[in-house]
């Protein structure tokens, strides 16, 4: 239960674009509640919109940040970031929000006293996408981006797109070097503190959208792209996982050359069982030495390996074989182009278990 202690001790910030009557009404709330400490980026809004930062100029407890042109959400943030560090010593965090009226009052002040009680913690306003009411774009987005958070980066989270998070005053400087200068700043927030060891707690916050009126500058093609290209930078950034790469295009040319000649004579089932034995020693040999270069006992190792590749590749062959069958397939190239499909999603989920579990004593 929120109990208002941080409201003149944590600053709120506030990036905007080209904001409308929406981002008044939370800037007076704000300043209603009684938050001394508003920073409020205008992210190169046109002249249009340029009353709506002047009104909050008036208002004693806001300061009015500008950007000539617009250079992201990212930059907006470390732009407010940059100021706390040097106008406002005396604050003990941060608490990010949006202006679109998506955050409660409440529930900023609920995430506000949170950090207080968790100054070593990130907290993260998250909110229930099961709700009745949300957009099924945020809702496909969200669900599927808390899932590979979980799977590839071992983050757990429920809304990894939530613009509402409260950040200890002491970590604000290491937030201003993470990479990102838009939409995907924020993704990349959760990946560096991943990296960098900086826990976090979810927060529950009511979920608000007006399905009338619901906008946004998020550019779904553009700024996915941004967002995907952060998570593989990420992924990449570990040497491991471009061997692994490696290993597995070479395992897979010994598997698809011999699942092509064994289809015909063979069919759909042995082929691709014959053709993934092979390939699954010559992927093990490669793992151990190559990839993830472990110390383990050999055959400690391959134990382990073939604990995840035989369900892998039991997986793999129920699938095939069921696309094949109700597509009616039968020539052996569009049976291959169906197994590429299959084995990619699984190439990505094996990666993450082999390091975490099979090969986990590395170099």
């Amino acid at each position: 239960m929120a109990d208002n202690r941080c409201l003149d001790r944590v600053a709120i910030v506030l990036p905007s674009l080209d904001p409308d009557a929406k981002f008044g009404r939370v800037v007076e709330e704000l300043v209603q509640a009684g938050f001394k400490n508003i920073v409020i980026v205008d992210d190169g809004s046109d002249d249009e919109h340029q009353k709506w930062f002047e009104e909050a100029d008036r208002f004693s407890q806001c300061t009015v940040l500008h950007h000539g042109v617009n250079k992201g959400k990212g930059r907006a943030l470390k732009t407010a970031f940059n100021y706390i560090i040097e106008n406002l010593p005396q604050v003990e965090g941060a608490v990010t929000i949006d202006g679109d009226g998506q955050h409660l009052t409440k529930d900023i002040i609920a995430c506000g006293d949170a950090l207080l009680d968790n100054g070593d913690k990130v907290i993260m306003g998250c909110r229930d996408f099961d709700a009745p009411g949300v957009p099924p774009r945020s809702v496909a987005g969200n669900k599927t981006t808390s899932r590979m958070f979980r799977v590839f980066f071992g983050i757990r989270i429920s809304d990894t797109q939530t613009g509402l998070r409260a950040i200890p005053a002491s970590m604000l400087p290491q937030f201003c070097e993470m990479e990102g200068e838009r939409f995907e700043y924020e993704t990349n927030m959760l990946l560096q503190m991943k990296r960098l060891g900086i826990d976090f707690i979810e927060q529950p916050i009511e979920t608000v959208y007006d399905p009338e009126d619901y906008s946004s500058h998020y550019n779904a093609v553009k700024d996915s792209w941004r967002i995907f290209k952060v998570m593989l930078r990420f992924v990449f950034k570990d040497s491991s996982a471009i061997r692994y790469v490696i290993s597995s295009l070479l395992s897979w040319v010994v598997d698809y050359a011999l699942f092509y000649c064994l289809f015909t004579p063979c069919g759909t089932v042995a082929a691709q069982t014959i053709a993934r034995a092979f390939s699954s020693l010559v992927n093990f040999n490669l793992n151990k030495f190559f990839v993830f270069r472990s110390r383990d006992r050999y055959f400690k190792d391959m134990l382990e390996y073939y604990c995840v590749c035989i369900p892998q590749a039991f997986v793999s062959v129920v699938l095939l074989g069921g696309l094949v069958k109700k597509m009616s397939i039968s020539a052996p190239d569009a049976a291959t182009v169906v197994k590429v499909v299959v084995d990619t999603t699984l190439f990505c989920i094996s990666y993450v278990i082999q390091k975490k579990w099979v090969f986990k004593k590395l170099d």
